[in-house]
């Protein structure tokens, strides 16, 4: 068996780890879903929801890599009490990595056709409708959404090819702290924007009013969304954090680094938040735009801002950072697997599992254009609609609840195991007295994400 490669330095497991956790969620998704969830008032039931959902578990699934040194199927089969099956949880969340890269690529290589594109003037007097028409003809090219789709393929492969401390750690921590500094920029001129008060207010003041007096139906909407948020944002239950936690020592306790990771990712969301909100209200754009607000209403909020053009490509870099994050994080766990597993090289498992991803990448791409007739979960929905509802609405749930049970009940790991890899070292230590919550109330909570998901997505 090879040796296990370490992280250099803890700033660059946290970094790396919030990569993995920072993305397009973060800035595509909080902006809207808090704007249509009451501003301040959602972001502090969010944060309430981080604190009793995210970090626990987050803290879970890195204390199984560390104190297994392997990646997901190995952990959980150098774990696991003799017999037992835990470890078919494992290839659930090598699909779910697999499954997940599938659509994410194409995304992602739309941020940068759109980085280009800003770059390049092709939205400068465009209206609304005209900006529509550049993201419907770009999802209905092939060749152009190949061609972006591969670049951000093996750009991500090619870091992680590297290697861990030289590629993956290296590269990220230069590529984060850059996300940070254009982030602050953005931010800094979307708050000089005439008009930019009233967002801002809306954002950060909170009114629990337009919570709790627009009836009974409307707050469940609110807390499942926050409760949603919260679990969803730390790309928590399929090994993809659980592979950082088996590169690094045990001379920090991991609920303290579960908790400096959580911070840094909702620092990116509420600073994406703080860039768009109070540009839309700046220019009176509609904040509810849902998933079109990146591709069809941000454009016109820059085509109408002095230096616009300026301003739309640093967001789209921004963006471009924000996926490459995430994608570099996953590719690592879908290398290390393979290694695990076959004995490969490091170079070898990104070569082959590049060309897989790139084969495996085109069914969501082609789903716009060639493939449009397919359309798995009824009229209107593409394939990678059907891709994302696999990983968003089953196999993170479910896998978190694994993670959950497997660490607190002792026909797993166990609660007494768990606590004692989770407070090895300096720092916040998990406090004991959560066993029953673990065992009985977090299960709850997670199956109710579950479920309730699947009752939001149909309706």
């Amino acid at each position: 068996m090879q040796q296990r490669e370490k992280f250099g330095s803890r700033l660059g497991f946290i970094l790396i780890s919030a990569g993995c956790a920072i993305g397009l969620g973060n800035v595509w998704k909080f902006p809207y879903i808090t704007a249509a969830n009451g501003g301040a008032a959602f972001i502090l039931i969010y944060l309430f929801f981080l604190l009793i959902l995210g970090i626990p578990v987050l803290t879970m699934e890195f204390a199984v890599g560390r104190a297994s040194r392997q990646s997901i199927i190995r952990s959980y089969k150098t774990l696991e009490p003799e017999g037992s099956k835990w470890h078919l949880a494992g290839y659930m969340g090598v699909v779910g990595n697999y499954i997940l890269m599938m659509f994410y690529t194409v995304v992602s290589g739309w941020m940068l056709f759109y980085a280009f594109k800003m770059l390049r003037g092709d939205f400068t007097g465009l209206d609304a409708a005209g900006v529509a028409a550049q993201f419907s003809a770009m999802t209905g090219s092939a060749p152009g959404q190949i061609v972006c789709m591969l670049l951000m393929t093996i750009l991500g492969f090619s870091v992680c090819a590297i290697g861990l401390e030289k590629g993956v750690e290296r590269i990220t921590k230069v590529m984060m702290l850059l996300l940070i500094a254009i982030m602050v920029c953005l931010a800094g001129r979307s708050l000089t924007l005439p008009g930019a008060g009233a967002g801002v207010e809306y954002y950060l003041k909170p009114d629990f009013s337009k919570i709790f007096d627009q009836g009974l139906d409307h707050f469940n909407r609110v807390i499942f969304a926050a409760m949603g948020q919260a679990f969803f944002t730390l790309s928590i239950g399929m090994g993809s954090m659980a592979i950082f936690g088996s590169y690094i020592g045990r001379d920090r306790s991991l609920t303290g680094e579960a908790v400096t990771v959580t911070l840094l990712d909702t620092f990116v969301a509420i600073m994406a938040g703080m860039i768009i909100i109070p540009a839309c209200f700046a220019y009176n754009i509609d904040l509810q735009a849902g998933p079109p607000l990146i591709f069809i209403t941000l454009p016109n909020v820059f085509n109408a801002m002095p230096n616009g053009r300026l301003w739309g490509t640093l967001f789209f870099v921004f963006m471009l950072f924000a996926a490459l994050s995430t994608l570099t994080g996953v590719f690592e766990n879908i290398i290390s697997f393979a290694m695990d597993a076959a004995g490969w090289s490091r170079r070898k498992a990104a070569l082959v599992n590049a060309l897989a991803i790139a084969v495996l990448s085109l069914p969501a791409l082609l789903g716009y254009n060639l493939l449009s007739g397919v359309q798995p979960l009824g009229a209107g929905s593409t394939i990678l609609d059907f891709e994302d509802f696999i990983v968003s609405n089953n196999i993170l749930p479910i896998g978190s609840l694994i993670y959950v049970l497997f660490c607190s009940w002792r026909w797993g790991w166990g609660y007494d195991r768990f606590l004692a890899e989770a407070n090895s070292g300096k720092g916040l230590r998990f406090p004991a007295g959560l066993r029953r919550y673990c065992q009985f109330a977090l299960p709850l909570i997670i199956a109710y994400v579950l479920v309730m998901g699947y009752i939001s997505f149909f309706r």
